[in-house]
């Protein structure tokens, strides 16, 4: 869409026609390439999400529809930034006060996550706060988060002014953790996730799943789940944004696999991890002398994915489909989706 502005508008039409009757044909277009010509098929039905399925609506659900463990967001400090740091703004305030260094934790979002740079929180919930006065520093960012909370129209922040050291949202696993970013490019095939220790710190701009099995983490990573948020995710401008209550909490997940079936999506799903950390433990020049680890944006680009990534990637795939009983691949998305949409559909029946 050429214009004035300093960028390519990036426009989404949608075309919605209404009639009183049936129409005589039913038409879907599918483009393997968005730029080509598309192919027609003439279905029974078309749903809401456009394709060969039952007229079924995914409708927000607090719990998981399938018996598998709960997701949910990191932690949301309200701070007003006092808490948070670049790697340089952590190393400068060490240097004026050493005492600080067990106060800080590792600091993930979305972007820190899939882009591999660092931030850096100033956790000091679990800390007396006569101990962080004989600190001045620390006292000081205690100080300045109270004033911009009490500061806050909104009633909760000015309550949580009482309790300055303490985040809105505390969640903080002790155990390793499945990350989600929750905005992530549409660009990729496959949202990269991935396991976090419990010393780093999770904001709430990802999902969190706590004890996550390796199991979880292959069915989350595969082809079959990822058609499935293609379809129902929200999006920020065309980014994936994933969420709880509409996409983890309906995805229908295998509920017949085999221990065997379950077995071989584990260790496909390991050789993912494997992979991937191989290639992580290499380094690239960012500059002239700094050198940064491979990050999972790196590696997930489509137009640069590694073979062997992507191979094992394909491994997975074909060992979750079995988990639904399936022996041959999807003639297309839109078939893999309509078959969903029926385990959908048959689970919300059933209660």
């Amino acid at each position: 869409w050429a214009n004035e502005a300093p960028g390519v508008a990036a426009v989404y039409c949608i075309i919605v026609g209404f009639g009183k009757n049936k129409p005589a044909r039913r038409l879907l277009f599918e483009y393997a390439d968005i730029k080509g010509e598309p192919a027609v098929s003439e279905v029974k039905n078309i749903n809401p999400y456009l394709v060969e399925a039952e007229n079924v609506v995914v409708r927000s659900r607090q719990k998981p529809l399938c018996d598998v463990p709960e997701i949910g967001i990191g932690n949301k400090p309200i701070d007003g930034g006092f808490y948070l740091f670049s790697t340089e703004e952590r190393d400068a305030f060490l240097q004026k006060e050493p005492r600080a260094a067990r106060y800080f934790r590792r600091w993930i979002g979305s972007d820190e996550f899939i882009n591999g740079w660092e931030r850096w929180c100033l956790w000091l919930g679990g800390e007396d706060l006569e101990t962080l006065k004989e600190i001045p520093l620390i006292w000081e960012r205690v100080e300045a988060v109270k004033k911009m909370r009490l500061e806050s129209k909104r009633p909760a922040t000015r309550k949580l002014a009482e309790t300055p050291t303490n985040f809105l949202v505390e969640n903080m696993p002790k155990s390793n953790y499945l990350v989600v970013p929750e905005v992530s490019s549409e660009r990729r095939h496959y949202i990269p996730i991935g396991y976090e220790s419990p010393e780093t710190l999770a904001s709430n701009l990802v999902k969190i799943i706590p004890d996550a099995t390796l199991f979880l983490f292959g069915v989350l990573h595969s082809e079959m789940h990822m058609a499935w948020v293609r379809y129902v995710c929200g999006r920020l401008e065309s980014r994936y944004r994933y969420s709880k209550d509409i996409v983890y909490n309906n995805f229908p997940f295998p509920t017949a696999a085999t221990a065997e079936q379950q077995a071989a999506v584990e260790t496909a799903a390991r050789a993912v991890l494997d992979v991937r950390a191989a290639h992580q433990s290499q380094a690239v020049t960012a500059s002239h002398r700094l050198t940064l680890p491979v990050s999972l944006a790196q590696l997930y680009d489509p137009a640069k994915m590694p073979a062997d990534l992507l191979a094992a990637h394909r491994t997975l795939d074909r060992a979750v489909d079995a988990c639904y009983g399936l022996k041959k691949p999807f003639a297309s998305e839109a078939k893999r989706v309509a078959f969903l949409f029926g385990l959908y559909g048959e689970m919300v029946k059933k209660g």
